[in-house]
């Protein structure tokens, strides 16, 4: 039966196409690929021989329709990008809204991801993370993007490349301050590296170091916030709207006791004299 295939591919070592990736790009009818000139490296690596078309960000609206007509006639596709899982930060995520629109069945076909792959290794927390793709090359947008994520206590992942690596570091060292960051470069590659630093430390070494190859940057999420501890007037002031809402004294103290951390006994003993203090003020 026709349909789209979203294959992921190798984001460097080969050796990481899986088996099912293999047969699905030798049983499709034909190939969408980022860069046919990258993906053609991959197929004769592999022996396979298949019919390609480009598909990417400039020419992603009218190449969209023609892939959906051929699927539509009879044909199968598999969309790839050039590296990692395609669809994700990639033109192929309007293809498959494409595909759902028109009622086509889509199947996906996991492979390596840098994201996943860099959060992995990074040593920081993975059970909640956002995932960021490329900041601005501008530096206006670029600080307003960060800005949004200020308090975010997420886990963050980016994309970025050498020549903008020290802008991007020391721009979020100024907006963010300083906090633990793991560079991982050129992932699953030759010359693979992780770095697990903080972001002042990264950014003195690659001053001094110019950087080399893609990079994912995994940084830590703001800090939590803390609720700011009532002032003990605060809490007494508490027990005695608590107190004039209904409840006796002692319940009232209990309740305030339990919402503002202060010994039940001691907001008593201060509403109690407040009070004593208030009649006696009013006898005069």
């Amino acid at each position: 039966m026709s349909r789209l295939y979203v294959v992921g591919t190798p984001i460097g070592n080969l050796g990481d196409l899986s088996p099912r990736a293999v047969r699905t790009l030798e049983t499709c009818d034909f190939i969408a690929a980022e860069d046919t000139r990258v993906t053609l490296k991959l197929l004769n690596h592999f022996g396979i021989k298949k019919p390609m078309v480009s598909y990417y960000e400039h020419n992603l609206r009218e190449r969209g329709q023609q892939i959906i007509n051929r699927i539509l006639a009879g044909e199968s596709c598999a969309v790839v990008t050039d590296a990692g899982m395609p669809c994700i930060s990639d033109p192929g995520e309007d293809l498959v809204r494409l595909c759902a629109q028109a009622g086509i069945l889509t199947e996906v076909v996991p492979g390596p991801s840098a994201v996943i792959s860099a959060l992995a290794v990074s040593g920081l927390a993975t059970a909640r993370f956002a995932f960021e793709g490329f900041l601005s090359v501008k530096r206006n947008s670029r600080m307003a993007h960060l800005e949004l994520i200020k308090e975010d206590p997420r886990t963050l992942i980016f994309y970025e490349a050498p020549h903008k690596l020290l802008h991007t570091l020391q721009d979020m060292l100024e907006m963010l301050g300083d906090r633990k960051i793991t560079l991982a470069r050129e992932l699953t590659k030759l010359h693979e590296e992780i770095n697990r630093t903080t972001l002042a430390q990264a950014v003195q070494h690659y001053r001094e170091t110019p950087p080399k190859g893609e990079f994912v940057l995994v940084l830590e999420g703001a800090p939590q916030k803390t609720a700011e501890r009532p002032t003990l007037q605060e809490a007494v002031a508490l027990v005695q709207q608590l107190a004039g809402e209904g409840l006796s004294l002692s319940e009232a103290a209990k309740q305030a006791a339990k919402q503002t951390g202060y010994q039940k006994g001691e907001l008593y003993r201060l509403a109690a004299a407040q009070n004593m203090e208030s009649a006696g003020s009013t006898g005069g």
